[in-house]
């Protein structure tokens, strides 16, 4: 790699961190991270993992979507954006593999004969 190049990655790196920082303030004031795992400028990829209390938060994956959005939208090099929370999901996202969808009362779910307690009237 060249001095060049090294630099550039290096500049790319100093946008998305400030990119993060600017426009998702509420990840670090609410005790999460956001960290740049990989990137690869030759695809436009990067790859964000969100942690700290953004693992397991309900609103996770509005963050990662609107990151997602935004990023390829200020961020020309970039065309794809992977993020994760760790928490095993597809793209930091429910319902993947192993994921849990929300339940509702009154909604039947498909599986699962439990019903809960009855109402009392």
């Amino acid at each position: 790699m060249s001095t060049e190049t090294a630099e550039t990655d290096d500049e790319l790196r100093e946008r998305i961190s400030n990119f993060l920082r600017r426009n998702f303030p509420q990840i670090q004031m609410h005790g999460g991270s956001a960290a740049i795992q990989n990137l690869d400028r030759e695809k436009g990829e990067v790859t964000i993992m969100l942690g700290g209390a953004c693992s397991g938060c309900g609103i996770s994956p509005m963050t990662i979507q609107a990151i997602k959005s935004r990023m390829t939208q200020e961020i020309p090099e970039i065309d794809t954006v992977h993020a994760d929370t760790g928490m095993g999901g597809s793209e930091g996202m429910a319902g993947g593999a192993g994921g849990m969808s929300p339940s509702f009362p009154g909604h039947e779910s498909s599986g699962d004969d439990d019903e809960g307690p009855e109402a009392p009237f």
